[in-house]
């Protein structure tokens, strides 16, 4: 009795099979009317990934295999149209067929109708990974620069990682579609699917309603083209794929993070241009350009000095010089440069306190360094060095400040200059500053040699930007009433050399790129600080000057007077006697 029960029940599971699973014939011949019409949207590589756990029920899974055969008979299948691979898989994957196997359409029905249910766990992301690795690969039959198309229909939650790996798919191509039917989670439905959800994440309360998906995965694949019929959003250009759409940008631009819009690719700011001087951008492209006073080699990369004095109306009376991008006249021996900064004019000697200030940080260097000490001496010979005459002092700083020597230690130029080249370099920090507020509390004080009534100079050489404040000092310079001059090479900062330069700029502050040039620099300056007059002491005036004149005439006028006054007195002592001999006779 009990053997009877059995092969009953066997019998009754058979009729159910039987029943729920129509013949291959039914498949191929009875497709779903509403999915008659052949997609003519052009080739695709289309990869069906079904899920065939334990959670599947059979009845279910024929349903799903009915799905996937009413898709195929929309597409246009063929060796150069649209190719199909069927992947299953639960906790193992088995590829069914590959994009190369079948070539019309009743192989593939064929082959879908032999898949037999694994029936195990729901290992999607190994499926995922298998079909990425293996399935679209040119030796499955993958082809070059056609749309990879992946489907997935799974009925519940899968038991492994799939946000990565669906992430990587997508970034190799694939665009991924994913259905989920009844107890499918939508969390990871979506972190499968490609973007936009709404065209690529479906899900259905049971597997009869499976054939929605197949009618909106139709117009999706095979209708409209979204570039054309949607609003989709993109700045420069859309690219129609089989039921979607991409943003593309325009050459020399780069796709954003929101998948629409598009940003210029900036090779100047990304450093990527071997230009010389400047970087022109264009979106993916530069050119070249130069920097005033140059011009652009033949290699449109690299850049040539003009020589201003050359190519422009210069208007110098003596002599021009050209420098990088500028250029600067220049007058003989003696001879000094008129306001107009063209004109030549003779100087009279001034006395004149000066004190410099020159930068020793680490950035100069030491061959640097020593045409500092030639700048400094250029200036010491164009002045009148004595102890009555011009005094000059010199402080060096770098992280901290040391007085070289005060205005009072030498009265000749031929002392200063050795001196000078005596000096050692500190190297390290650029603490300016720190160097301002030396001289005006030091360096500037009648202990250190400073004159009442003498004009004060101070002139500040850097070649970088200041590690402190600067603006308190360089203010209290001024009200101190000392005029100062700033010079800057390399990169020294404008804005700070104006700031501690005396008004107008242009007679008080200096710039040149190049050490080399600091020489030139110092011949132009020094004809700026010859004063117009000193009011300092003057060791012997002029005995031909007005004052002089006028001292001798009233010195004359009251010897004259002594003497009128006293001949007088003597010739009326004359007249007395004349008068007593008289009246002796």
């Amino acid at each position: 009795m009990r053997q009877l029960c059995v092969c009953v029940s066997v019998l009754l599971v058979l009729a159910t099979l039987a029943v729920a699973r129509p013949k291959a014939a039914d498949f191929q011949l009875n497709s779903n009317p509403a999915l008659e019409q052949k997609c003519k949207s052009g080739p695709v590589d289309l990869v069906f990934i079904i899920d065939s756990s334990r959670s599947v029920r059979p009845h279910e899974f024929e349903t799903m295999r009915k799905f996937m055969i009413d898709i195929i008979h929309t597409l246009d299948v063929g060796s150069n149209a649209t190719r199909v691979g069927l992947v299953q898989y639960s906790s193992q994957v088995q590829n069914e067929f590959s994009l190369k196997t079948h070539a019309k359409l009743q192989g593939m029905v064929k082959g879908i109708n032999e898949i037999i249910p694994l029936a195990q766990g729901t290992m999607t992301g190994l499926a995922i990974k298998y079909v990425m690795n293996h399935a679209f690969t040119a030796a499955e039959g993958d082809r070059p620069k056609v749309p990879n198309v992946a489907v997935i229909v799974t009925d519940g939650r899968p038991q492994d990682r799939v946000a990565e790996v669906a992430a990587e798919a997508r970034d190799k191509g694939i665009e991924i579609y994913t259905v989920g039917v009844a107890r499918a989670d939508m969390t990871s439905l979506r972190a499968m699917a490609s973007p936009p959800f709404e065209d690529h994440v479906f899900l259905v309360e049971s597997f009869d309603l499976i054939h929605q998906f197949g009618l909106q995965f139709q117009d999706k694949l095979c209708g409209m083209d979204l570039c054309l019929e949607s609003d989709h959003g993109c700045e420069h250009l859309c690219e129609s794929s089989p039921g979607s759409f991409h943003c593309l940008c325009r050459p020399g631009y780069t796709l954003n993070k929101d998948s629409k819009t598009c940003t210029a690719i900036d090779l100047c700011a990304e450093g990527k241009h071997d230009c010389e001087q400047s970087c022109i951008p264009s979106p993916g492209a530069f050119t070249c350009g130069c920097n005033i006073g140059y011009t652009l080699n033949n290699d449109k990369k690299t850049c040539t000095n003009l020589d201003l004095c050359n190519t422009v109306v210069h208007g110098c009376e003596h002599q021009c010089v050209s420098t990088p991008g500028s250029y600067y006249c220049i007058c003989p021996e003696a001879q000094l440069l008129a306001e107009d900064g063209k004109g030549c004019r003779t100087c009279r000697s001034a006395n004149i306190d000066l004190v410099l200030l020159i930068d020793g940080s680490k950035s100069v260097r030491p061959q640097n360094f020593k045409l500092v000490k030639q700048f400094v001496n250029q200036v010491v010979d164009s002045l009148d060095v004595s102890a009555h005459g011009t005094r000059v002092g010199l402080v060096q700083y770098s992280s901290r400040v040391r007085t070289e020597f005060s205005l009072n230690m030498y009265q000749t130029a031929v002392d200063i200059k050795k001196a000078v080249m005596n000096v050692e370099y500190m190297e390290k920090g650029t603490m300016t500053g720190l160097a301002l507020k030396h001289m005006v509390e030091n360096s500037f004080s009648e202990a250190e040699g400073a004159r009442k009534n003498v004009p004060r100079v101070g002139l500040v050489f850097t070649d970088g930007r200041s590690q402190d404040d600067i603006t308190e000092w360089a203010k209290k310079a001024k009200e101190a009433g000392i005029t100062m001059y700033a010079v800057g090479v390399g990169k020294a900062v404008e804005d700070e050399l104006r700031e501690i330069a005396s008004e107008p700029h242009d007679k008080h502050f200096f710039y040149t790129t190049d050490f080399t040039f600091i020489n030139q620099i110092a011949e132009n300056l020094k004809l700026n600080i010859c004063a117009e007059e000193s009011q300092g002491e003057i060791e012997v005036k002029n005995p031909c000057s007005c004052e002089s004149l006028v001292e001798f005439q009233q010195a004359t006028m009251t010897t004259l007077e002594q003497l009128t006054t006293k001949l007088a007195g003597m010739t009326a002592r004359l007249e007395d006697l004349e008068n007593q001999l008289l009246s002796r006779k």
